[in-house]
């Protein structure tokens, strides 16, 4: 039988080392084929070599463990292969804990201790040995990371106090510094370093994280529909699917059609 095969997702490289080192103590038969240093090296290596186990540390460059797991559920070719078993690694955090906690989603706390550790590989080996088919491995993952996204993404509003939904951003067009009401908004889209704004005549562009931005806005009226991507649902006028099965939506007033991931495409089942 071909030994399970791991991939170890940290950005310091003693850490990395240290995890490497403990699972060849509680795990000797798992092959750590690729220890990578950010979310986006995590989830192309993932991609290329599918390996059945995934490490990820929770804070990485670029992509947090939990975007770069979304990003690679939403990439995964699911007929091919199971998606791989995933573990967080996470310095103590009171909400990432109990977020994972809530989920049943494996973690383990940084520095990592040999008898959390072992039991993490009895999880890891017993899932392998009862492996689901992968359709259903990758839906109930994907509904797990939806959720732990959402719980660490508002963690903070919860700590300090209760955001008031933005109702006016400050977008820039040209040279020119623009107030724009919220409610003529129908789609935010990350680009590069900007946000862009779209509303039914114009294109602004703002400087806020969309992640930061998400956070402020009414969870009701702005539907994440792509990790780049948050539309008003009331301008949603039909969903379209693709050769290839891929949702897309069209909102009134905008001629573009926008993607929406495999991690969002729940949303519209009911369509």
């Amino acid at each position: 039988m071909t030994p399970p095969r791991a991939l170890i997702a940290e950005d310091e490289p003693l850490l990395a080392d240290a995890l490497r080192h403990a699972l060849g103590q509680a795990w000797p038969a798992l092959d750590i084929v690729a220890t990578v240093g950010d979310g986006l090296s995590a989830v192309r290596q993932a991609l290329a070599l599918r390996p059945e186990v995934l490490f990820f540390d929770i804070r990485m460059p670029g992509q947090s463990g939990l975007e770069a797991a979304a990003e690679l559920a939403d990439a995964w070719p699911c007929a091919e292969a199971p998606f791989p078993a995933l573990v967080f690694v996470t310095a103590y955090d009171q909400y990432a804990v109990q977020a994972f906690e809530a989920q049943a989603m494996d973690y383990l706390l940084k520095p990592v201790q040999p008898q959390r550790l072992q039991k993490t590989v009895q999880k890891l080996q017993s899932a392998l040995a009862s492996r689901a088919p992968a359709a259903i491995d990758l839906e109930a993952t994907m509904a797990q990371l939806r959720q732990l996204l959402a719980a660490t993404a508002t963690a903070p509003a919860r700590a300090s106090a209760t955001v008031v939904p933005l109702t006016m951003v400050q977008a820039s067009s040209g040279a020119h510094i623009h107030l724009v009401a919220v409610q003529d908004v129908l789609y935010f889209e990350a680009a590069d370093k900007y946000v862009r704004v779209l509303t039914a005549e114009r294109e602004y562009l703002i400087r806020t994280p969309l992640k930061e931005l998400a956070a402020q806005l009414d969870a009701q009226a702005f539907w994440q529909i792509h990790r780049g991507t948050l539309v008003r649902a009331s301008a949603i006028t039909t969903v379209s699917r693709d050769e290839a099965g891929r949702l897309h939506v069209h909102l009134r007033g905008r001629p573009e059609s926008l993607a929406v991931s495999r991690l969002y495409a729940h949303r519209f089942k009911a369509m």
